[in-house]
């Protein structure tokens, strides 16, 4: 993990998205995680290289990680690429 991209930055993105946004949490599952059966899904971690997410999926908890298409370089880079991706899994049926 990058200098810029600590634990504490991982901690507050990951309550906020659990906290404010579980919709799209569980979308990155779906489309991203190639979960489409997924019912809940809740981000574990966060780093420069992509998150860890655990998804419900017919009774059973999954892991699943999630790889970013670029190095995020901070918070700022994470706030703005996870909103993208928000908006590209709702383009996509």
């Amino acid at each position: 993990m990058s200098d810029s991209f600590t634990s504490e930055i991982s901690d507050r993105i990951c309550s906020h998205m659990n906290e404010d946004h579980q919709d799209a949490v569980l979308l990155y599952a779906k489309k991203f995680g190639s979960s489409p059966n997924a019912t809940t899904a809740k981000m574990l971690s966060i780093d420069a290289l992509g998150m860890n997410l655990t998804a419900e999926v017919s009774g059973e908890s999954l892991p699943i990680r999630i790889e970013f298409d670029h190095t995020l370089k901070d918070a700022e880079d994470a706030h703005y690429t996870l909103i993208d991706m928000v908006k590209l899994a709702r383009t996509q049926k």
